[in-house]
């Protein structure tokens, strides 16, 4: 099985490209590392079925091969990537879509949307249904993000009805884990970081707020299962932890975990628009797919301290296998022989991660 993951430099698409390899597929990835870190591909880079290319989907695709599954997460994802690449965001999400579709269709494979929560806004339902259509706004702070998503959505169906595409639409919910980049500006990564260091804790509002948020790996597994599913053509289906906690717990939970110092200090919201309310109904997942999370929070979120212990105190993070395994091959310091780069003509986008 050849399969392509574009943005799968990010969070999300680094765990999607090795729990890939696993399953014997042979992996593609496409990424022009705009939020994407090389360094997340380290643990894999010299898999003999793994080839990296740094590329921009919104050029024309390099020869990948077969697409017979096509998984399109490239496009920055947060506040502060898709704020200081709006147009690229954009593009990535439209002119990117189009062109993974196109390969998807050549090929008779497979093709899976990673579109996000924000679609539906500030939501007014509470939790939030794949039939919810939202409450945003298509001039704000964070619409280059939301609308392009919306409109990576219309193209995807578009494609559905009348061009026969086997594709399928994910609304990815607050994911956090591994291989976060620490200057992100997510709210686990920033409160990990901060009580690491014992520096004041930033809370936007008043932190009553509510995310849902779910581990990378469950999250992974849900992406697999969705592009599996021959009952998935056509449908949009939510991934994400239905366990909300406010951000204030959050933080208190981080903190305690840390055993850090760190006070808390509210501000006004970095970025306007923030949703109040977030929480997945994911139904339609359990009853299509047979999936649901299964990582506890603090267990999910252990892991994330530990690597960023690690990162912050500027060390590579210990091998999370042992090392018989084959898919760890090289030791992060080595450069890998597959990591192919293409140079891409301008800056664009990369990962989904995480919302």
């Amino acid at each position: 099985m050849n399969t392509l993951v574009a943005g799968g430099a990010g969070m999300i698409g680094s765990h999607l490209c090795e729990a890939l390899l696993r399953g014997g597929h042979r992996v593609v990835c496409l990424d022009n590392l705009s939020t994407g870190r090389a360094e997340n591909l380290a643990d894999f880079a010299r898999h003999p079925e793994f080839t990296f290319l740094q590329h921009d989907v919104t050029l024309g695709l390099p020869d990948v091969g077969r697409g017979d599954r096509v998984f399109h997460l490239a496009s920055p994802a947060s506040p502060i990537g898709y704020q200081r690449l709006p147009i690229e965001t954009m593009l990535a999400n439209s002119v990117g879509t189009r062109r993974l579709i196109e390969l998807a269709l050549a090929h008779g494979g497979r093709f899976l949307f990673a579109s996000t929560s924000e679609i539906y806004g500030d939501p007014l339902q509470h939790p939030q249904q794949e039939n919810y259509r939202g409450n945003v706004s298509s001039i704000g702070p964070r619409s280059t993000y939301d609308e392009s998503k919306r409109f990576g959505e219309a193209m995807t169906m578009a494609y559905v009805r009348t061009h026969g595409l086997d594709g399928r639409i994910v609304r990815i919910f607050n994911t956090f884990g591994t291989r976060a980049d620490p200057a992100d500006g997510r709210v686990v990564v920033n409160f990990v970081t901060q009580a690491l260091r014992h520096q004041p804790m930033t809370l936007y509002g008043d932190a009553e707020q509510t995310r849902s948020l779910c581990f990378v790996t469950d999250l992974v597994e849900g992406l697999r299962m969705t592009i599996e599913c021959d009952r998935a053509r056509g449908e949009v289906i939510n991934l994400g932890n239905p366990e909300e906690h406010t951000v204030m717990e959050i933080a208190k939970l981080i903190r305690d975990l840390v055993e850090s110092t760190s006070p808390f200090v509210f501000t006004p919201p970095a970025v306007g628009d923030d949703p109040r309310l977030r929480r997945p109904d994911i139904s339609k997942a359990r009853a299509l797919l047979g999936w649901q999370p299964h990582t506890p929070l603090e267990t999910g979120l252990r892991e994330v301290i530990r690597e960023l212990r690690v990162v912050l105190n500027g060390e590579v993070p210990a091998p999370r296998r042992a090392a018989s395994d084959p898919m760890r091959v090289t030791p992060p310091s080595v450069a890998p022989a597959r990591l192919h780069r293409r140079a891409s003509l301008r800056s664009g986008p990369e990962d989904p991660a995480t919302r």
